[in-house]
């Protein structure tokens, strides 16, 4: 028998493969408690600091696309904050809906909203990158808040918090805006999938490496918007105003996060799977852009889920090795539930706490389609 031979039997032998596949698994294993216990324990066991008492001036900025309806509901609340130095611009972008009648009224009751009506876009930019940019830059202070016209502050003191989170160094604050309660698996899928990325956006940047915010919740100075050229540099991209930007200028020194109960924004989630798939390949559509080292992690983080539970399948099927497969996916259950349990509640997400690995399977499923999808077919539109 031939040196090549007696290698491929010992590769493919009834003892080699087993051996290989457990190793695999305990590999990947490691790789998910090292996500877990080093980077999301971090959020998990965060205490936020006191709020300063300081309160410099704040530009809200909102963008609307025929958002009468939401505006009606949410810029009373925003407008009507416990706060008492801010401004709040909306940009009025190509609305035909009674958006205009709306803001006019509002304008004669609020002396601190003010209303920028554009009816052509640019036909070098895409999306409501320019909207957004004509907003931050017509703001009157250099600490500038965003939100989407969907969004309702939680609280009266939602500016009041999300400024104090900034230290001298500070430049980029990143809040958290959950979706609104409701029946249903799809809600509960929505939710959890939020949660998660929060968690990891927020995780990363407590642990100095920050790559994206969500704008439904985000804050940065005025003066890094203009020394990073605003959105210049993916200006072709319809989505990314918020996660590509902030993957741009946020590093470790100049980072913040806001996860006070009373920072958050709450907006109403997609009602049928096809609006939520819709979503989905927009926000997919942007990560390939992410720095390099951004996308090694995210991309080893998910490979290793999906790599845990498709060995601990295989594994089980051929009847390898069970009772240590059990024994690691015992303990992966284990530090689930207190890990991302303290992160659940730390983001008062505490209803999904129970069905944790039920929602990440289905979550695992759901995504693996989007991608797959994307490949196929780009999302054209930012709303």
């Amino acid at each position: 028998m031939t040196r090549f031979s007696l290698m491929i039997d010992f590769l493919f032998n009834r003892q080699t493969v087993p051996l290989f596949l457990l190793g695999s698994f305990v590999l990947v294993f490691l790789c998910q408690q090292a996500f877990y216990w080093i980077i999301f324990w971090r959020l998990g066991r965060y205490r936020q600091s006191a709020p300063q008492t300081a309160a410099p001036g704040v530009s809200v900025v909102i963008c609307a696309h025929n958002e009468y309806h939401h505006l009606k509901e949410t810029l009373p609340l925003i407008l009507e904050q416990d706060y008492p130095n801010f401004e709040v611009l909306v940009v009025n972008h190509s609305s035909d809906d009674d958006t205009h009648f709306l803001l006019s009224q509002l304008e004669e009751r609020y002396p601190q909203l003010s209303t920028i009506t554009m009816r052509e876009d640019l036909n070098f930019f895409s999306g409501k990158k320019f909207p957004l940019s004509i907003g931050i830059k017509s703001a009157k202070y250099n600490l500038v808040l965003l939100t989407d016209a969907d969004c309702k502050p939680v609280s009266k003191h939602w500016i009041r918090h999300m400024q104090s989170a900034f230290r001298p160094k500070t430049e980029v604050v990143l809040g958290y805006g959950p979706y609104n309660h409701d029946a249903g698996l799809l809600n509960k899928l929505i939710r959890f999938d939020t949660a998660h990325i929060a968690i990891q956006y927020l995780s990363y940047a407590l642990s100095g490496i920050p790559y994206m915010g969500v704008g439904r919740n985000l804050s940065y100075l005025k003066q890094v918007f203009y020394k990073n050229h605003g959105f210049i540099f993916h200006y072709r991209i319809r989505s990314g105003d918020d996660d590509l930007f902030i993957n741009k200028i946020a590093n470790r020194s100049n980072t913040a996060i806001m996860v006070h109960p009373d920072s958050y924004t709450f907006s109403d989630p997609k009602q049928t799977l096809g609006q939520w798939i819709t979503q989905k390949k927009r926000h997919f559509s942007t990560s390939h852009l992410y720095k390099f080292k951004h996308k090694i992690l995210l991309g080893l983080y998910a490979f290793s889920l999906v790599a845990f539970y498709g060995l601990f399948i295989l594994l089980l099927a051929f009847n390898w090795s069970v009772i240590p497969v059990l024994g690691f996916f015992a303990l992966r259950l284990i530090s689930q539930y207190i890990v991302l349990a303290s992160c659940m509640r730390q983001l008062n997400e505490k209803d999904l706490i129970p069905f944790l690995p039920i929602y990440e399977l289905l979550l695992l499923l759901f995504n693996a389609g989007i991608l797959i999808s994307n490949l196929l077919h780009k999302p054209t539109r930012w709303k």
